[in-house]
């Protein structure tokens, strides 16, 4: 294939940097909310594996019984495959016999031996690709796989990359396996549901793949059928019949009744019987985490559970790498449990202290998680300046009403990762001003969303303002009520969407001021004509409900475009009063101009009305990106909607309408 030739292909884009993704073991790195997949561990009898048993043309190397391997590794004449043609010869046994015997543990032992991390990512094609010509079964097992090798042995870089390439491939893939598209988009909604993947993945891969290949409409699949729907991790963890034992809830309550019931009877033998009962073996990271927590939130209780961490170390129930992933992810949460346990940063410096000197967590693990003091206290600098700086533009706004230049003022910051931090100074400010002032903040939150923030940076903002919501409230009494209005604007503002509600919500402890503020919010967007209320909330409507300006907009635009004026158009669209909803108007004029003869005398208006200022470039680009969201739909009414609509951004590019996010 292109990448294994040298070529310039998306997978050898992404090795040489130019698709960024995370690194490590951790949480995925957009903060996108995810479930791991629990590994289930098959019977190691031997059975008969569904499907072809042959690999026809999917297969890159001809078949070699594992017996070769088996004798190479015998009689130590193992040696690291030289070449990619080598290491495929030599992987497809390895995977035979694991859907054979379904034991993960050999498989990963039969990987590692044969060294050649450079060629991991073609593992996870050779992988995926075998199993999508197989049985439901294989293809369970091959994501359990994955689960299990991932940050143990499989980097968060050559997963991606071995995803890429299969995308590359989907067309040749498409050829033997019928509904290969839609079987390759469960993989992929799979690896973001177990965390081998970071949501953020399909954005970023979207980016590199050629617009109408197939590895689009992998993507399309995996993010629309998916992703997006109503519990999807329960669905796409069934979809092939895993998940069959625990959901990870489940476990996790499980992982917590067997903590409390230890530290209530110290009976560290019975606790070590139910963590081996749970039979989750790549999963006692998650016994790690809880137990830290739990002795740092109850401190009588820390020496049963660095007796408890101690001996499993010393017993091998808990690998070491189980054991450094399950610190890490506590490290990664820890300004969020400050919340809950003001000490908790010094706690857990102890404890971490404490397992590496006693030689049951990695010593190197110091030095990634404790960066040097110097690099704290820049790191303090940094922020403590962006903040300053940030309180500055904001107030600047707030007297301007200038949303350009703020978008200005913020890049020349060029600290994008302090987004959220930004968002929520900008509405902590406006929550203690008037309703002018917080209306300008929902308009500008619009504004971001297109041209500068990401929806993860949003989600975070929310996020750190629900979880000091407490605090929050002590200083403005209506704090959580004011809180789930802007919460409520920006889904209705599409700023987010409701399902990025419940992505908040899972990060927020349950029962808390945040939980009940989302509740809120939640409440108001189920109202009757929520949509009128919330816009005109903070005095930024004129009193239209969202229909009554939809068929106002309507009528205008068919009144123009038979005859009617264009001066006359223009102010009927000001007199709507509705600036923050013109990409209403953009939109509705656009379709229009695709299903009219006479889309000259349209595209006037808008320029017109670009001009103008009646329309600004932030509303204008959000019309066209709601105009290129709906095209699929379109394009059924409107047989060459896609090129006219190519068409007009073209124009609209050459005159300045659109920002560079669109254009």
């Amino acid at each position: 294939m292109a990448a294994e030739e040298g070529a310039r292909s998306p997978t050898r884009m992404l090795a040489e940097g130019h698709l960024r993704v995370a690194t490590g073991g951790g949480a995925p790195a957009d903060g996108g909310i995810a479930v791991r997949h629990l590994p289930h561990h098959h019977a190691s009898k031997k059975e008969g594996a569904g499907g072809k048993n042959e690999l026809g043309n999917l297969e890159d190397g001809d078949y070699v019984p594992s017996q070769e391997l088996n004798n190479n590794l015998v009689n130590g004449n193992s040696k690291v495959p030289a070449t990619l043609d080598e290491y495929k010869r030599l992987l497809v046994p390895v995977i035979e016999e694991y859907f054979s015997t379904g034991d993960v543990e050999l498989a990963a032992s039969e990987l590692r031996s044969l060294g050649s991390d450079q060629f991991h990512s073609y593992f996870v094609k050779k992988l995926v690709s075998m199993a999508m010509d197989r049985h439901d079964k294989e293809k369970e097992m091959a994501s359990v796989l994955l689960s299990a090798m991932y940050a143990d042995l499989l980097s968060s870089s050559k997963m991606s990359e071995g995803f890429m390439m299969l995308f590359e491939s989907a067309e040749d893939l498409a050829v033997d396996i019928p509904d290969a598209i839609d079987v390759l988009a469960v993989f992929v909604a799979r690896a973001i549901v177990d965390e081998i993947l970071p949501p953020v993945f399909i954005i970023r891969a979207r980016a590199l793949l050629p617009e109408f290949s197939k590895g689009i409409e992998v993507l399309q699949v995996a993010e629309k059928s998916y992703l997006s729907a109503p519990h999807h991790a329960e669905l796409v963890e069934r979809k092939w019949g895993g998940s069959t034992r625990f959901t990870v809830e489940e476990a996790k309550m499980r992982i917590q009744d067997i903590l409390k019931e230890y530290v209530e009877s110290g009976d560290t033998d019975e606790a070590f019987r139910c963590i081996r009962e749970l039979g989750l073996p790549f999963f006692l990271h998650e016994v790690v985490k809880r137990a830290l927590t739990l002795s740092m939130d109850n401190l009588s209780s820390q020496p049963l559970i660095l007796k408890l961490l101690k001996e499993s170390a010393a017993g091998c129930l808990i690998s070491s790498n189980q054991m450094s992933k399950g610190f890490c992810r506590l490290a990664e949460s820890i300004d969020d449990l400050s919340l809950d346990i003001p000490s908790a940063k010094t706690l857990f410096d102890k404890l971490v202290l404490t397992a590496t000197s006693e030689g049951w967590l990695d010593a190197s693990f110091t030095t990634c998680s404790a960066p040097s003091e110097d690099m704290q206290n820049a790191s303090g600098e940094k922020i403590k300046h962006f903040k300053e700086e940030s309180g500055h533009i904001i107030q600047e706004y707030f007297l301007s009403d200038d949303v350009p230049e703020l978008i200005i003022s913020l890049r020349e910051l060029s600290a994008p990762e302090y987004n959220p931090i930004f968002l929520k100074k900008l509405i902590t400010l406006a929550m203690d001003r008037k309703n002018r002032e917080k209306e300008m903040v929902s308009v500008l939150l619009s504004s971001l969303s297109l041209e500068l923030f990401s929806t993860d940076d949003i989600m975070k903002g929310f996020i750190m303002l629900l979880q000091s919501a407490e605090d929050t409230a002590l200083d403005i009494v209506d704090a959580p009520s004011e809180l789930a209005l802007f919460l409520a604007r920006a889904v209705i503002d599409e700023v987010l969407i409701p399902l990025n509600l419940d992505e908040i919500s899972c990060r927020l402890r349950p029962n808390s001021s945040g939980s009940q503020t989302v509740q809120m919010a939640r409440a108001l967007l189920s109202a009757r004509h929520s949509g009128e209320r919330i816009l005109r909330c903070w005095g930024g409507g004129t009193g239209w409900a969202v229909e009554d300006a939809k068929d106002k907009i309507a009528k205008l635009l068919e009144e123009y475009n038979t005859g009617g004026d264009l001066k006359e158009a223009c102010q009927c669209i000001r007199d709507l009063g509705m600036p923050f909803f013109n990409h209403e108007v953009v939109k509705k004029a656009l379709v229009m101009a695709m299903e009219k003869q006479n889309e000259a005398r349209i595209l006037a208006l808008l320029q017109e009305c670009f001009g103008e200022g009646l329309i600004t470039i932030n509303q204008m680009t959000k019309g066209f990106a709601r105009v290129k969201e709906g095209l699929d739909d379109l394009i059924l009414d409107i047989p060459n909607a896609q090129e006219k609509f190519g068409a007009y951004v073209d124009l609209a590019t050459k005159r300045g309408w659109l920002l560079p996010s669109l254009a």
